[in-house]
Protein backbone atom coordinates (compact mmCIF):
# COMPACT_ATOMS: atom_id res chain seq x y z
CA UNK A 1 0.00 0.00 0.00
CA UNK A 2 1.29 3.49 -0.77
CA UNK A 3 0.34 7.02 0.65
CA UNK A 4 -1.78 7.74 -2.46
CA UNK A 5 -3.58 5.15 -0.80
CA UNK A 6 -4.63 6.93 2.25
CA UNK A 7 -6.73 9.71 0.98
CA UNK A 8 -4.24 12.94 1.05
CA UNK A 9 -4.15 15.18 -1.55
CA UNK A 10 -1.99 16.00 -4.13
CA UNK A 11 0.32 18.73 -2.50
CA UNK A 12 0.92 16.31 0.10
CA UNK A 13 1.65 13.23 -1.62
CA UNK A 14 3.96 15.31 -4.04
CA UNK A 15 5.98 16.58 -0.84
CA UNK A 16 6.10 13.29 0.27
CA UNK A 17 7.55 11.76 -2.76
CA UNK A 18 10.56 14.02 -2.82
CA UNK A 19 11.50 13.13 0.42
CA UNK A 20 11.67 9.86 -1.20
CA UNK A 21 9.51 8.18 0.64
CA UNK A 22 6.38 5.87 -0.85
CA UNK A 23 5.48 3.39 1.50
CA UNK A 24 4.20 4.55 4.57
CA UNK A 25 4.97 2.53 7.93
CA UNK A 26 2.47 0.72 10.53
CA UNK A 27 1.65 3.78 12.30
CA UNK A 28 1.05 5.94 9.44
CA UNK A 29 -1.29 2.94 7.62
CA UNK A 30 -3.74 3.10 10.90
CA UNK A 31 -2.85 6.48 12.37
CA UNK A 32 -3.63 8.51 8.63
CA UNK A 33 -7.07 6.97 8.18
CA UNK A 34 -8.01 7.57 11.55
CA UNK A 35 -7.26 11.52 12.12
CA UNK A 36 -8.80 12.06 8.47
CA UNK A 37 -12.01 10.88 9.97
CA UNK A 38 -11.89 13.81 12.12
CA UNK A 39 -12.49 11.82 15.86
CA UNK A 40 -9.65 11.59 18.70
CA UNK A 41 -6.89 8.78 18.82
CA UNK A 42 -5.07 7.31 21.24
CA UNK A 43 -1.03 6.18 19.28
CA UNK A 44 1.08 3.40 21.21
CA UNK A 45 4.33 4.14 18.99
CA UNK A 46 7.45 4.44 19.82
CA UNK A 47 10.96 6.62 18.40
CA UNK A 48 11.46 5.83 14.93
CA UNK A 49 8.73 4.43 13.66
CA UNK A 50 7.89 7.05 11.91
CA UNK A 51 4.92 8.68 14.21
CA UNK A 52 5.73 12.41 13.19
CA UNK A 53 4.56 11.60 9.56
CA UNK A 54 1.22 10.15 11.02
CA UNK A 55 -0.01 13.22 12.51
CA UNK A 56 1.24 16.42 10.57
CA UNK A 57 -0.01 14.78 7.36
CA UNK A 58 -3.49 14.11 8.35
CA UNK A 59 -3.66 17.50 9.63
CA UNK A 60 -2.16 19.18 6.49
CA UNK A 61 -4.78 17.55 4.84
CA UNK A 62 -7.55 18.44 6.86
CA UNK A 63 -6.72 22.37 7.67
CA UNK A 64 -6.18 22.99 3.48
CA UNK A 65 -9.34 21.42 2.60
CA UNK A 66 -11.21 23.20 5.94
CA UNK A 67 -11.58 27.08 5.48
CA UNK A 68 -12.27 29.26 8.35
CA UNK A 69 -15.68 30.71 8.64
CA UNK A 70 -15.47 33.16 10.80
CA UNK A 71 -13.99 36.59 9.96
CA UNK A 72 -11.31 37.87 11.91
CA UNK A 73 -10.79 41.77 12.56
CA UNK A 74 -7.16 41.27 13.24
CA UNK A 75 -5.00 38.03 11.86
CA UNK A 76 -6.79 34.75 11.31
CA UNK A 77 -6.55 32.68 14.51
CA UNK A 78 -3.69 29.25 15.49
CA UNK A 79 -5.60 26.41 14.50
CA UNK A 80 -3.05 23.33 14.96
CA UNK A 81 -1.07 23.12 18.64
CA UNK A 82 1.36 20.25 18.76
CA UNK A 83 2.80 19.69 22.13
CA UNK A 84 6.50 18.12 22.78
CA UNK A 85 8.42 17.73 25.75
CA UNK A 86 12.09 19.15 24.48
CA UNK A 87 13.37 22.16 22.17
CA UNK A 88 15.01 19.06 19.98
CA UNK A 89 11.46 17.27 19.39
CA UNK A 90 9.79 20.72 18.31
CA UNK A 91 12.27 21.79 15.78
CA UNK A 92 11.92 18.17 14.13
CA UNK A 93 8.47 18.11 14.25
CA UNK A 94 7.90 21.91 12.58
CA UNK A 95 10.94 21.15 10.34
CA UNK A 96 7.91 17.64 9.11
CA UNK A 97 5.13 20.13 8.98
CA UNK A 98 7.47 22.40 6.62
CA UNK A 99 8.70 20.00 4.93
CA UNK A 100 5.50 18.07 3.77
CA UNK A 101 3.34 21.43 3.73
CA UNK A 102 5.39 23.26 1.34
CA UNK A 103 2.92 23.06 -1.44
CA UNK A 104 0.27 24.51 0.61
CA UNK A 105 -1.20 27.58 1.84
CA UNK A 106 -0.11 26.85 5.55
CA UNK A 107 2.47 28.24 7.98
CA UNK A 108 3.93 27.01 10.68
CA UNK A 109 5.99 28.40 13.80
CA UNK A 110 8.24 26.97 16.36
CA UNK A 111 7.55 28.05 19.96
CA UNK A 112 10.77 27.17 22.27
CA UNK A 113 12.14 28.18 25.56
CA UNK A 114 15.90 28.65 25.56
CA UNK A 115 15.93 31.40 22.97
CA UNK A 116 15.11 35.15 23.18
CA UNK A 117 11.52 35.35 23.18
CA UNK A 118 10.85 38.59 20.85
CA UNK A 119 11.37 37.09 17.89
CA UNK A 120 8.40 34.71 18.29
CA UNK A 121 5.93 37.58 19.51
CA UNK A 122 6.72 39.22 16.23
CA UNK A 123 6.37 36.08 14.68
CA UNK A 124 2.68 35.41 16.30
CA UNK A 125 1.57 39.54 14.52
CA UNK A 126 1.60 37.05 11.34
CA UNK A 127 -0.46 34.19 10.26
CA UNK A 128 0.32 30.94 12.27
CA UNK A 129 -1.97 27.60 11.32
CA UNK A 130 0.40 25.10 12.94
CA UNK A 131 2.15 26.02 16.12
CA UNK A 132 4.55 23.14 17.30
CA UNK A 133 5.38 23.90 21.06
CA UNK A 134 6.65 23.33 24.49
CA UNK A 135 4.93 23.91 27.46
CA UNK A 136 6.63 26.05 29.41
CA UNK A 137 7.17 28.54 26.58
CA UNK A 138 3.68 28.58 25.28
CA UNK A 139 2.49 29.26 28.98
CA UNK A 140 5.06 32.46 28.70
CA UNK A 141 2.82 33.90 25.60
CA UNK A 142 -0.24 33.52 27.32
CA UNK A 143 0.90 35.37 30.29
CA UNK A 144 1.80 38.09 28.09
CA UNK A 145 -0.83 38.11 26.49
CA UNK A 146 0.45 37.31 22.84
CA UNK A 147 -0.86 33.80 22.60
CA UNK A 148 -4.31 33.13 21.23
CA UNK A 149 -5.70 29.33 21.79
CA UNK A 150 -9.31 30.15 22.18
CA UNK A 151 -9.82 28.53 17.87
CA UNK A 152 -7.34 25.59 18.23
CA UNK A 153 -9.19 22.49 16.35
CA UNK A 154 -6.41 19.96 16.53
CA UNK A 155 -4.82 19.18 19.75
CA UNK A 156 -1.72 17.08 19.30
CA UNK A 157 0.14 15.70 22.37
CA UNK A 158 3.06 14.02 21.11
CA UNK A 159 5.47 11.57 23.38
CA UNK A 160 3.09 12.57 25.87
CA UNK A 161 4.72 9.87 28.92
CA UNK A 162 8.17 12.19 28.15
CA UNK A 163 5.78 15.31 29.54
CA UNK A 164 4.11 13.61 32.34
CA UNK A 165 7.80 11.84 33.26
CA UNK A 166 9.19 15.62 33.00
CA UNK A 167 6.63 17.36 35.27
CA UNK A 168 4.47 18.89 32.28
CA UNK A 169 1.00 17.30 33.47
CA UNK A 170 0.32 20.99 35.67
CA UNK A 171 1.41 22.62 33.04
CA UNK A 172 -1.18 21.03 30.33
CA UNK A 173 -3.88 21.04 32.26
CA UNK A 174 -3.91 25.02 31.95
CA UNK A 175 -2.99 24.69 28.52
CA UNK A 176 -6.47 22.76 28.28
CA UNK A 177 -7.91 24.56 30.21
CA UNK A 178 -7.52 27.78 27.28
CA UNK A 179 -8.54 25.76 24.19
CA UNK A 180 -12.20 25.38 22.82
CA UNK A 181 -14.16 22.38 23.97
CA UNK A 182 -15.18 21.10 20.29
CA UNK A 183 -11.80 20.07 19.11
CA UNK A 184 -9.78 16.71 17.52
CA UNK A 185 -7.61 15.57 20.30
CA UNK A 186 -4.58 13.10 18.81
CA UNK A 187 -2.37 11.53 22.14
CA UNK A 188 0.76 9.48 21.25
CA UNK A 189 2.57 8.06 23.18
CA UNK A 190 5.35 5.00 23.57
CA UNK A 191 4.36 3.94 26.48
CA UNK A 192 0.56 3.79 28.26
CA UNK A 193 1.33 4.41 31.98
CA UNK A 194 -1.73 4.90 35.05
CA UNK A 195 -0.82 8.85 34.53
CA UNK A 196 -1.44 8.50 30.77
CA UNK A 197 -4.42 6.33 31.20
CA UNK A 198 -5.46 9.05 33.57
CA UNK A 199 -5.28 11.50 31.02
CA UNK A 200 -6.64 9.66 27.95
CA UNK A 201 -9.89 9.39 30.16
CA UNK A 202 -10.70 12.95 30.75
CA UNK A 203 -8.80 14.36 27.09
CA UNK A 204 -10.17 11.85 24.68
CA UNK A 205 -13.85 11.08 23.88
CA UNK A 206 -14.30 7.96 22.30
CA UNK A 207 -10.77 7.58 20.64
CA UNK A 208 -9.36 5.39 18.14
CA UNK A 209 -6.65 3.09 19.68
CA UNK A 210 -3.84 1.81 17.29
CA UNK A 211 -0.37 0.76 18.42
CA UNK A 212 2.52 0.51 15.62
CA UNK A 213 4.42 -2.24 17.76
CA UNK A 214 4.68 -4.01 21.13
CA UNK A 215 5.20 -1.51 23.78
CA UNK A 216 9.28 -2.15 25.08
CA UNK A 217 10.00 -3.95 21.84
CA UNK A 218 13.74 -3.35 20.47
CA UNK A 219 14.13 -2.99 16.95
CA UNK A 220 14.77 -6.23 15.04
CA UNK A 221 17.37 -4.38 12.52
CA UNK A 222 19.61 -4.00 16.28
CA UNK A 223 22.68 -6.00 16.91
CA UNK A 224 22.88 -6.20 21.16
CA UNK A 225 26.37 -6.50 23.26
CA UNK A 226 27.44 -5.77 26.42
CA UNK A 227 30.90 -5.40 27.24
CA UNK A 228 31.86 -5.78 30.98
CA UNK A 229 34.26 -3.38 31.86
CA UNK A 230 35.80 -1.45 35.32
CA UNK A 231 34.05 1.81 35.51
CA UNK A 232 37.62 4.04 35.74
CA UNK A 233 37.75 2.16 32.13
CA UNK A 234 35.32 2.87 30.14
CA UNK A 235 36.52 5.59 28.48
CA UNK A 236 39.35 4.18 26.85
CA UNK A 237 37.23 1.05 26.10
CA UNK A 238 34.89 3.71 24.05
CA UNK A 239 37.95 4.88 22.51
CA UNK A 240 39.13 1.55 21.60
CA UNK A 241 36.05 0.43 20.10
CA UNK A 242 35.67 3.73 17.71
CA UNK A 243 39.01 3.77 16.55
CA UNK A 244 39.06 -0.06 15.91
CA UNK A 245 36.01 -0.58 13.57
CA UNK A 246 35.99 2.82 12.46
CA UNK A 247 32.92 4.01 13.77
CA UNK A 248 31.89 7.42 12.16
CA UNK A 249 29.05 8.14 13.65
CA UNK A 250 28.15 7.51 17.48
CA UNK A 251 25.18 8.76 19.99
CA UNK A 252 26.26 8.25 23.54
CA UNK A 253 24.41 8.50 26.63
CA UNK A 254 25.32 9.00 29.93
CA UNK A 255 23.60 9.33 33.38
CA UNK A 256 24.67 12.74 34.31
CA UNK A 257 25.46 16.44 32.29
CA UNK A 258 28.47 16.51 33.99
CA UNK A 259 29.79 13.20 32.53
CA UNK A 260 28.58 13.88 28.82
CA UNK A 261 30.78 17.04 29.52
CA UNK A 262 34.08 15.34 30.60
CA UNK A 263 33.67 12.37 28.35
CA UNK A 264 33.15 14.83 25.45
CA UNK A 265 36.11 16.31 26.26
CA UNK A 266 37.97 13.25 26.71
CA UNK A 267 37.51 12.06 23.37
CA UNK A 268 38.33 15.19 21.57
CA UNK A 269 41.14 15.59 23.11
CA UNK A 270 41.76 11.65 22.19
CA UNK A 271 41.79 12.93 18.46
CA UNK A 272 38.16 11.81 18.21
CA UNK A 273 35.56 14.79 17.68
CA UNK A 274 32.94 14.76 20.21
CA UNK A 275 29.80 17.65 21.88
CA UNK A 276 27.96 17.25 24.45
CA UNK A 277 24.27 18.13 24.48
CA UNK A 278 22.04 18.25 27.83
CA UNK A 279 20.31 21.05 29.83
CA UNK A 280 22.94 23.09 31.02
CA UNK A 281 23.66 23.85 27.51
CA UNK A 282 22.09 26.48 25.25
CA UNK A 283 19.58 26.19 22.96
CA UNK A 284 22.21 27.42 19.97
CA UNK A 285 24.68 25.47 21.66
CA UNK A 286 22.40 22.42 21.28
CA UNK A 287 21.12 23.12 18.16
CA UNK A 288 25.03 23.66 16.63
CA UNK A 289 25.92 20.25 18.06
CA UNK A 290 23.23 18.24 16.87
CA UNK A 291 23.79 19.88 13.33
CA UNK A 292 27.44 19.03 13.12
CA UNK A 293 26.78 15.81 14.76
CA UNK A 294 24.03 15.03 11.59
CA UNK A 295 26.61 16.42 9.20
CA UNK A 296 29.55 14.23 10.51
CA UNK A 297 31.60 17.30 11.27
CA UNK A 298 31.69 15.70 14.55
CA UNK A 299 32.06 11.69 15.91
CA UNK A 300 30.35 11.58 18.51
CA UNK A 301 27.43 13.03 20.44
CA UNK A 302 26.87 12.68 23.95
CA UNK A 303 23.60 12.77 25.52
CA UNK A 304 21.62 12.66 28.23
CA UNK A 305 18.58 10.75 27.92
CA UNK A 306 15.77 14.32 27.69
CA UNK A 307 18.75 16.24 26.29
CA UNK A 308 18.60 13.38 23.35
CA UNK A 309 14.96 13.65 22.57
CA UNK A 310 13.93 14.83 19.38
CA UNK A 311 17.11 13.27 17.71
CA UNK A 312 16.45 11.91 14.44
CA UNK A 313 19.00 10.66 11.91
CA UNK A 314 17.76 8.12 9.77
CA UNK A 315 21.03 5.21 9.23
CA UNK A 316 22.29 6.16 12.84
CA UNK A 317 24.26 3.06 12.92
CA UNK A 318 25.92 3.05 16.74
CA UNK A 319 24.46 4.09 19.96
CA UNK A 320 26.51 2.94 23.38
CA UNK A 321 25.16 3.13 26.69
CA UNK A 322 28.11 4.55 28.46
CA UNK A 323 25.96 4.60 31.76
CA UNK A 324 23.06 1.74 31.67
CA UNK A 325 19.97 3.74 32.21
CA UNK A 326 18.45 3.46 35.75
CA UNK A 327 15.23 2.87 34.63
CA UNK A 328 14.56 0.11 32.18
CA UNK A 329 12.27 1.07 29.60
CA UNK A 330 14.72 3.75 28.40
CA UNK A 331 17.12 1.12 27.26
CA UNK A 332 14.46 0.66 24.35
CA UNK A 333 13.68 4.60 23.67
CA UNK A 334 17.90 5.16 23.78
CA UNK A 335 18.59 2.16 21.21
CA UNK A 336 15.58 3.01 19.33
CA UNK A 337 17.53 5.74 17.41
CA UNK A 338 19.51 3.15 15.49
CA UNK A 339 18.28 0.04 13.47
CA UNK A 340 15.43 2.56 11.25
CA UNK A 341 14.03 2.25 8.20
CA UNK A 342 15.49 -1.29 7.51
CA UNK A 343 19.13 -0.04 8.31
CA UNK A 344 20.92 -2.00 10.83
CA UNK A 345 22.09 -1.06 14.12
CA UNK A 346 24.53 -1.68 16.84
CA UNK A 347 23.62 -0.90 20.44
CA UNK A 348 26.80 -1.60 23.36
CA UNK A 349 26.64 -0.94 27.05
CA UNK A 350 29.91 -0.47 28.94
CA UNK A 351 28.93 -2.27 32.03
CA UNK A 352 31.14 -2.22 35.38
CA UNK A 353 30.17 -4.49 38.37
CA UNK A 354 27.58 -1.64 39.78
CA UNK A 355 25.46 -2.30 36.78
CA UNK A 356 24.97 -5.56 36.53
CA UNK A 357 21.20 -5.14 38.59
CA UNK A 358 20.46 -2.88 35.76
CA UNK A 359 21.32 -5.41 32.68
CA UNK A 360 18.93 -7.82 34.70
CA UNK A 361 16.00 -5.42 34.56
CA UNK A 362 16.37 -4.68 31.03
CA UNK A 363 16.52 -8.23 29.98
CA UNK A 364 13.22 -8.51 32.13
CA UNK A 365 11.69 -5.25 30.28
CA UNK A 366 12.84 -6.66 26.63
CA UNK A 367 12.14 -10.49 27.25
CA UNK A 368 15.48 -11.38 26.00
CA UNK A 369 18.99 -11.85 26.97
CA UNK A 370 21.92 -9.52 26.16
CA UNK A 371 24.89 -11.27 24.77
CA UNK A 372 27.99 -10.38 26.53
CA UNK A 373 31.82 -10.38 25.10
CA UNK A 374 34.67 -9.30 27.30
CA UNK A 375 37.34 -7.14 24.83
CA UNK A 376 40.77 -8.40 25.33
CA UNK A 377 43.04 -6.05 27.38
CA UNK A 378 39.97 -4.11 29.14
CA UNK A 379 39.01 -7.26 31.40
CA UNK A 380 36.95 -6.41 34.80
CA UNK A 381 39.37 -6.34 37.85
CA UNK A 382 37.19 -9.34 39.70
CA UNK A 383 38.75 -7.49 42.99
CA UNK A 384 36.37 -4.27 42.54
CA UNK A 385 33.05 -4.75 44.79
CA UNK A 386 29.98 -3.32 43.67
CA UNK A 387 28.51 -0.11 44.53
CA UNK A 388 24.67 0.86 44.56
CA UNK A 389 23.59 3.36 42.03
CA UNK A 390 20.89 5.49 43.53
CA UNK A 391 17.99 4.86 41.55
CA UNK A 392 17.09 8.56 40.36
CA UNK A 393 17.20 10.80 37.25
CA UNK A 394 20.17 12.51 36.14
CA UNK A 395 19.76 16.62 35.76
CA UNK A 396 17.80 17.15 32.76
CA UNK A 397 16.75 20.91 31.66
CA UNK A 398 13.23 21.74 31.08
CA UNK A 399 11.21 24.14 29.15
CA UNK A 400 8.66 24.87 32.42
CA UNK A 401 8.58 26.80 35.00
CA UNK A 402 6.75 24.32 36.85
CA UNK A 403 8.20 20.93 38.26
CA UNK A 404 6.57 17.77 39.71
CA UNK A 405 8.30 17.67 43.44
CA UNK A 406 7.22 13.86 44.08
CA UNK A 407 8.79 10.69 43.18
CA UNK A 408 7.43 7.29 42.05
CA UNK A 409 8.76 4.06 42.27
CA UNK A 410 8.42 1.54 38.90
CA UNK A 411 5.69 -0.29 39.31
CA UNK A 412 5.71 -3.70 37.92
CA UNK A 413 4.00 -5.32 34.85
CA UNK A 414 4.61 -8.07 32.55
CA UNK A 415 6.12 -6.30 28.76
CA UNK A 416 5.29 -7.91 25.64
CA UNK A 417 7.96 -10.40 24.12
CA UNK A 418 9.46 -9.27 21.12
CA UNK A 419 12.69 -10.79 19.10
CA UNK A 420 15.70 -9.15 19.08
CA UNK A 421 18.72 -9.26 16.51
CA UNK A 422 21.02 -12.28 17.44
CA UNK A 423 18.52 -14.36 18.79
CA UNK A 424 15.75 -16.61 18.29
CA UNK A 425 12.46 -14.88 17.51
CA UNK A 426 10.25 -15.24 20.57
CA UNK A 427 6.22 -14.99 20.04
CA UNK A 428 4.46 -11.95 20.90
CA UNK A 429 2.13 -12.24 24.02
CA UNK A 430 -0.66 -10.05 24.69
CA UNK A 431 0.81 -9.17 28.18
CA UNK A 432 0.02 -5.97 29.54
CA UNK A 433 3.13 -3.18 29.69
CA UNK A 434 5.67 -2.72 32.31
CA UNK A 435 4.34 0.12 33.44
CA UNK A 436 7.36 2.56 35.13
CA UNK A 437 6.87 5.61 37.14
CA UNK A 438 10.27 7.02 37.98
CA UNK A 439 11.54 9.94 40.00
CA UNK A 440 11.36 12.98 37.48
CA UNK A 441 12.40 15.61 39.60
CA UNK A 442 15.85 15.96 37.60
CA UNK A 443 15.85 19.49 35.58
Amino acid sequence: MSFTTLGLSDKIIQAITERGYAIPTPIQLQAIPAVLAGGDLLAGAQTGTGKTASFTLPILHRLSNKHIKEAFNERPPVRALILVPTRELAVQVEESVRDYGKYLKLSSMIMIGGVNINPQISRLKKPVDILVATPGRLLDHVQQKTLDLSHIEILVLDEADRMLDMGFIRDIKKILALLPRQRQNLLFSATFSDEIRTLTSTLLAKPAIIEAAGRNATADMVTHVVHPVDRERKRDLLIHLIKQDHWQQILVFTRTKHGANKLAEYLTANDIPALAIHGNKSQSARTRALAEFKTGSIRVLVATDIAARGIDISELPHVVNFDLPNVAEDYVHRIGRTGRAGTEGNAVSLVCIDEHKLVTDIEAVIRCKLPSKIITGFEPDSRIKAEPIINKRSSHSRNTTSARNQSKKPAKGKPAIRKSAGHASQPTTSHPPALYRPDRRGR
